[in-house]
């Protein structure tokens, strides 16, 4: 279905039946990221999908200006509160995790529990925003100038993602074409409206989240491991789960398990 909000129309699913569970995916992902989940928790869980802002099916802007990150969060209420959703679960992993946490600090009356897979709450520190701001913006323009399928070439061989290296031919092919759906002008606004050098710093926040939150992060993603660990000691209610023999994307290269972690944390 097609949810306008403002100006842009959002493409979103709804798959299952019970509690409502808002699933956000990651920078050059779409809402298919999580289709696995829906035999997993389709019988107990009413699992909302949405394209974020710029990618798969939902309008990708030519103003990069409209992917900030308070703006994204508020389509997201619009979103719930078109559907008639009071309050929601929310998934949100990488990019989408950063947009759960911004949800979740903006609109906290509308969060149940907040799950976040390899996710950060930004970037402390003014020069640090900055690093990171001229970093995105450089990766933009490469997206514009050389074009999505050599963009995304070079994006799956970055650090980031080596242990993906491992995953089943057919499932690497899955995760390129899921990416190369997406726009060009999509991906790069993205990257410079709400990348993390963008969108605010929400280390200050993380002690008023007063509701229950899961961290995961991968064994071998050691960068966001240290996020987590740093996290959890500000939280009220934090609880971090480390995975062993993954890397970043722990959904791509455990689902069944994921699957499995996320029912148990929403369940008690």
């Amino acid at each position: 279905m097609k949810i306008v909000s403002k100006d842009v129309a959002y493409h979103v699913e709804i798959r299952g039946e019970g509690e409502p569970l808002l699933l956000l995916h990651g920078f050059t992902g779409s809402l298919e990221t999580w289709h696995f989940l829906v035999p997993i928790l389709g019988s107990r869980y009413k699992l909302i999908l949405v394209d974020i802002i710029g990618h798969g099916n939902t309008d990708s802007p030519i103003d990069y200006r409209r992917y900030e990150m308070e703006k994204a969060a508020g389509d997201l209420q619009h979103i719930l509160h078109t559907l008639e959703m009071e309050k929601v679960h929310i998934l949100g992993y990488s990019m989408g995790g950063r947009l759960a946490l911004s949800f979740a600090c903006l609109y906290p009356q509308y969060v149940n529990k907040l799950i976040l897979e390899s996710a950060s709450p930004g970037l402390l520190t003014e020069e640090e925003r900055q690093i990171r701001q001229k970093i995105d913006k450089e990766l933009a323009e490469r997206i514009i100038c050389d074009g999505l399928a050599e963009f995304i070439d070079y994006w799956e061989n970055i650090p980031l993602f080596a242990t993906q290296k491992n995953l089943p031919g057919e499932k690497k092919m899955n995760i390129k074409r899921q990416r190369l759906w997406n726009s060009e002008t999509g991906l790069a606004n993205s990257l410079i409206g709400m990348g993390t050098g963008s969108q605010p710093s929400w280390w200050e926040s993380l002690q008023n989240i007063d509701l229950p939150v899961l961290l995961v992060t991968g064994e071998f993603d050691e960068k966001f491991c240290r996020i987590a660990e740093n996290m959890q000691k500000l939280m009220k209610h934090g609880d971090w789960k480390i995975i062993k023999g993954t890397g970043h994307a722990i959904h791509v290269e455990v689902d069944e398990k994921f699957g499995k972690i996320i029912s148990e944390f929403l369940s008690h």
